[in-house]
């Protein structure tokens, strides 16, 4: 798998605020953007995303993508929906509207130097852990002080060489994990078959 595998993805935030839903960041690898109040803005970060990241990893174990929007766009994500539905499964898609000031403190709590436009909206897509950790990069060779937020969804080689890796880093990691715990689990079994 390579030598990037050799680190876990670091934490840069912590604690960022859940959303209030049906839809939760807890017990999920969440895949997060903002898409604001103009789709037809939004047409070509949408449509990257499926292909490079959503298609990738949409049956994978805890993954699921969450797209928040403000109130009132419920009938336009309809059509979205059904734009996707016929490319892929679409199922992990979730679609969550919230208050416009809701929107901007879930944003504010990822703790990212981006802001959102006028619309509500930011290019960048943010992977949120199952602690509702912020998770990124602190050794970008793209960003002055090292550290990568989020990822711009206007680039499919950033999806594609960033985002992507670093996906498969936290499943790499959730997928050792889960053998030492196998591995732990079969120890314990042996030695209380010894003690009989």
């Amino acid at each position: 798998m390579g030598t990037w595998n050799s680190t876990t993805l670091p934490v840069l935030t912590t604690q960022v605020e859940n959303i209030e839903a049906e839809e939760s960041f807890e017990n999920h690898y969440s895949i997060v953007c903002f898409l604001g109040d103009d789709l037809s803005a939004s047409k070509t970060a949408i449509s990257n995303l499926n292909e490079v990241i959503y298609k990738r990893f949409h049956q994978a174990l805890y993954f699921q993508t969450v797209v928040i929007l403000p109130n009132g766009m419920e009938l336009e994500i309809e059509a979205l929906k059904k734009r996707l539905g016929t490319y892929t499964d679409a199922s992990q898609w979730n679609f969550v509207f919230v208050s416009k000031e809701e929107l901007v403190t879930i944003f504010n709590s990822f703790d990212t130097p981006y802001i959102l436009n006028d619309q509500y909206a930011s290019n960048y897509t943010f992977i949120v852990d199952k602690e509702l950790n912020l998770r990124g990069r602190t050794d970008d060779e793209d960003t002055k002080d090292g550290k990568l937020y989020g990822y711009d969804m206007t680039s499919v080689a950033v999806l594609r060489n960033k985002m992507r890796k670093d996906i498969e880093v936290i499943y790499y990691h959730l997928k050792e994990k889960r053998k030492k715990e196998e591995r732990e689990r079969n120890k314990g079994k042996v030695e209380r078959l010894k003690e009989r």
